[in-house]
């Protein structure tokens, strides 16, 4: 059956863990390779069973205990092309790991196909996941995206699973601390996707069928659990969809101490 686990979200780190009871992949190793060794132990998820590493983009917070990591398991590395020069010339990457590029055409990793789709973010290239499972459940996943553009939304359309950045409230992203260029960087194009925003796109979702969502990439300083989920139901209920009925809808713990894995 598969299953996703995410491991760390938000402005910390980030990584997730999707594949099946055997063997997977995991999406960002955004936390030291010491905490992906002890977050990967709590939710029973063995070194062996992962085939892949797909990274989204080259920021600290999602590529952090990649070297380290990544040099002691010699596991695969994948990614765009734009991506993996920027690592390689951060000498993020080890000669003696192999590294490969991933893009719409897709490639075969853990028993599942695996294709990206490019984001708006302020990196070299970002990108996004469509996942096709063993068992034929679709997931796509999409964070770091300053908004949401049509070929995103395509390949998010028609998902089981769709793992969606919910970053920061506009209310308390204006009124805190930030300096102002920092403020103009999260809500620009090219940078983070608000509750609004990802609330929006929702119930068009839902319509095409997906009924399993994870809020994802929450910041600790301009948002909270609550405030994201609240926005995200109000948007759902709105359309006349039922929570529990027509879907289910969940928020990534910033670090799954619980290990909890979500089946779909």
């Amino acid at each position: 059956m598969a299953r996703i686990c995410p491991l760390f979200s938000g402005s910390s780190g980030n990584s997730y863990f999707v594949g099946s009871a055997g063997e997977g992949v995991l999406i960002d190793v955004g936390r030291s390779a010491k905490q992906m060794q002890e977050i990967l132990s709590a939710c029973q998820i063995p070194i062996e069973a992962i085939k892949g590493i797909f990274l989204t983009h080259e920021h600290t917070d999602h590529i952090k205990g990649l070297r380290v990591f990544t040099s002691k398991y010699k596991i695969p590395v994948f990614s765009s092309q734009g991506t993996l020069q920027a690592l390689e010339q951060a000498q993020q990457l080890n000669a003696d790991v192999p590294v490969a590029l991933v893009d719409g055409t897709g490639i075969e990793c853990a028993g599942m196909w695996i294709s990206a789709f490019p984001t708006l973010h302020d990196c070299a290239e970002g990108i996004g996941f469509r996942v096709t499972t063993a068992d034929d459940r679709t997931l796509a996943f999409a964070t770091d995206l300053g908004r949401m553009t049509e070929q995103v939304y395509q390949n998010l359309t028609k998902s089981d699973f769709v793992v969606l950045e919910s970053n920061h409230d506009i209310g308390m992203l204006q009124t805190g601390n930030y300096p102002y260029a920092l403020k103009q960087r999260i809500i620009s194009d090219y940078g983070h996707l608000s509750n609004a925003a990802c609330a929006d796109h929702l119930p068009k979702l839902a319509r095409e069928g997906t009924a399993r969502f994870l809020l994802a990439h929450l910041s600790h300083e301009n948002n909270t659990p609550d405030i994201a989920l609240q926005t995200a139901l109000c948007a759902l209920t709105m359309e006349g969809f039922q929570r529990g009925i027509d879907y289910e809808i969940e928020i990534a713990p910033r670090e799954n101490t619980a290990g909890k894995t979500i089946l779909f």
